[in-house]
């Protein structure tokens, strides 16, 4: 399994992860993604570590915290062979101090979280969403005592815009706390406003992208065709509410580009998708989600080999959008391209 650098920091990460969001199955968003038990966690991380997948990615808010425990128990006893990531910051529970990234709230939230995964570090912790009725300076002070504190090793944001990221690396290096090295940020064919601003960013920062949802919400399994009804087994009739709408003909036409190139390398479709991820700028790892290990072992085989450049071209073209105002004039033509290039 190929590894790469978190941004610019010195944690080697392999380039696919697996995601735990489907640990646990509490909720309609996450009953919906899978309801894996302790025993089939421990099956689906003995297939990840075989494969040289040692990063798990979870969350407190992942099935109210059943997610990090079954991650945890899973782990018991090979914890020095992974590499645990979490988030915190979502409202946990129905008291108002249990949301936001505050300084006490982080704190207590970390605690719980160490005790839930059975460890005495995380890896990197991310913070799952911008609190914008918290101070920045606030945040990135709770970050570095916990840093310093050995709790949390490396720190990330997750769905931040790319003011919020800046301004937050701004005050960070300003006041010598850590850095944000990783921007776990949805990014798929289906969906490339990652590359607007956040990927320029990332490059001038040296933040890597940990993507999640690399297949769209379920959009890009291979099982959405043109002209079809969506499969009765789809797990967009659930959720497709809580991810951004796509067009329906731009999905067929990236579908389609999809099918011919999987018909001209016998991979399949998620697996192209992936591929495709990871030529892509700042990419550092692709989250995995798996419900079963038919799935896990399928998406496993996104990497050794690699698409052409004239099938990167297809894709490119098949699944781009105008970019909206300031960014679409650097992805034109004329005298605003040759000032601003754009990162891919």
């Amino acid at each position: 399994m190929e590894t790469r650098r978190l941004g610019a920091s010195t944690l080697e990460v392999p380039v696919l992860s697996f995601g735990a969001g489907t640990f646990g199955g509490q909720g309609p968003l996450f009953s919906a993604w899978g309801d894996t038990d302790v025993a089939g966690a421990r099956r689906l991380i003995d297939i990840c570590l075989e494969a040289g997948v040692n990063l798990f990615d979870t969350a407190d808010v992942y099935s109210n915290g059943a997610s990090e425990s079954i991650l945890g128990e899973a782990l018991k006893g090979r914890r020095d062979a992974a590499l645990i990531s979490t988030k915190v910051g979502l409202p946990f529970g129905d008291d108002p101090a249990d949301k936001g990234t505050g300084g006490a709230r982080l704190l207590r939230a970390v605690d719980d979280a160490l005790a839930r995964l059975q460890t005495d570090r995380i890896d990197l912790l991310q913070l799952h969403a911008f609190d914008a009725h918290t101070p920045i300076e606030e945040t990135l002070a709770a970050l570095d005592a916990l840093v310093k504190a050995g709790k949390v090793l490396h720190v990330g944001a997750s769905n931040f815009s790319g003011w919020q990221l800046m301004k937050s690396l701004a005050l960070a290096d300003a006041n010598g706390w850590p850095r944000y090295v990783a921007n776990q940020t949805y990014y798929s064919l289906v969906g490339r406003d990652y590359e607007w601003e956040l990927m320029p960013l990332g490059l001038d920062q040296g933040v890597g992208a940990m993507v999640w949802s690399p297949l769209g919400w379920g959009r890009l399994t291979g099982k959405i065709r043109r002209g079809q009804p969506l499969p009765a087994g789809s797990r967009l009739h659930d959720t497709a509410a809580f991810g951004p709408p796509v067009d329906d003909e731009r999905l067929y036409r990236i579908v389609d580009a999809l099918d011919e190139i999987a018909a001209e390398t016998g991979k399949t479709v998620p697996q192209i998708a992936i591929n495709w991820l990871l030529r892509r700028p700042t990419v550092s790892s692709v989250i995995l989600g798996a419900r079963n290990e038919d799935q896990l072992r399928q998406n496993l085989g996104a990497v050794g080999w690699t698409l052409t450049p004239e099938q990167v071209a297809r894709l490119d073209a098949a699944s781009a959008v105008t970019p909206a105002y300031p960014h679409y004039p650097y992805w034109g033509e004329g005298g605003f391209r040759a000032v601003n290039p754009p990162p891919v």
